[in-house]
């Protein structure tokens, strides 16, 4: 597998077809990740040609992730199961939550699918949560646990990664990072037995892949998002909790991140212990990124070099089967 620096971004596509940008675009930066969104899928098959037409492009093996967790975060309506938000699907019991990620994987893998940003593991801690709410599967951190590591299983059966989200927890936010930055002002011990405790969980069964979360937590660190923290990335998830999948920031466009500009937003990201970086629907912005990724390689590999490596034992790991 190449070792690219492309091979660290995750990226997306504007239309339902390919269009000679698109293609430039991709053989350019030779992402790992290929993120489909809404505005790429018409119906199951067309999402089918559009995921063989990349995969059809010189380059090496990539990853097609889609966020369809259910409910109100469902970008594919055609060919897979309407699943209800995660909150109404966990009132099953374990096996009916597994069998339920199971029908989706076997769907979405018969579409190309790889990867699905899916479960969430954050615990539904406050009411008033405008981005979290039913997505998660609880307010009781054990059974958030038990459920989303079910529906993880059950997508790993049916052929899709699961990735879970979004470390180390944005249950207990009452602001969106899509607009703003979050603080989760609770200290470190209910940080501890609440929002950790789904993600700790899910580091124990190596659950394939986590997404961070654009939040901050002052009892870890006093004022960088998760996403940028090498305290929490790297010493909190990688060497506490000794997680050894992929960690894949949310999208770096996010005001909570991007206020600081996409490009040191990705670096910042890197430095905290992130392998991948999504920088989703801004093909100009993926493309800065990408170009002070290969100067970064070239002046300092070695805070380049160790995420490379990290994604060549994934693949080793778990990609070599796609």
């Amino acid at each position: 597998m190449k070792a690219g620096v492309g091979r660290l971004l995750w990226v997306s596509l504007p239309a339902p077809e390919l269009t000679e940008t698109d293609r430039e675009f991709l053989s350019e930066i030779d992402p790992l990740g290929v993120v489909i969104f809404r505005e790429n899928v018409r119906d199951a098959g067309q999402v089918k040609d559009l995921i063989h037409a990349i995969r059809s492009l010189p380059g090496s093996p990539r990853l097609i992730a889609v966020d369809q967790e259910g409910g109100r975060v469902a970008r594919l309506t055609d060919g897979v199961p309407r699943l209800p938000p995660m909150r109404t699907l966990a009132v099953k019991d374990v096996f009916e939550v597994e069998e339920a990620g199971e029908s989706l994987g076997r769907a979405l893998l018969a579409l190309g699918f790889d990867v699905d940003f899916a479960p969430v593991l954050d615990v539904d801690s406050n009411p008033t949560n405008p981005i979290i709410g039913d997505r998660a599967f609880s307010s009781d951190p054990e059974e958030a646990a038990k459920k989303a590591l079910a529906f993880a299983r059950g997508l790993l059966r049916g052929g899709v990664f699961p990735c879970g989200k979004h470390f180390p927890g944005h249950g207990d936010t009452s602001l969106d990072s899509h607009v703003d930055l979050p603080v989760v002002s609770a200290d470190a011990g209910l940080l501890e037995s609440r929002e950790l405790l789904p993600f700790r969980m899910a580091a124990d069964q190596e659950i394939p892949l986590m997404m961070t979360a654009h939040v901050v937590y002052p009892a870890w660190d006093t004022e960088t998002p998760a996403t940028l923290s090498r305290a929490i990335v790297t010493g909190l998830l990688r060497e506490r909790m000794g997680y050894r999948g992929l960690i894949l920031s949310d999208d770096l466009l996010m005001s909570a991140v991007s206020r600081r500009g996409v490009v040191a937003a990705g670096l910042a990201a890197l430095d905290a212990g992130c392998d991948g970086l999504l920088v989703l629907k801004n093909q100009s912005e993926a493309l800065a990124l990408y170009k002070a990724l290969e100067k970064r390689l070239s002046e300092s590999p070695d805070r380049v070099l160790p995420a490379l490596s990290r994604i060549e034992d994934w693949w080793a790991r778990f990609g070599a089967s796609r």
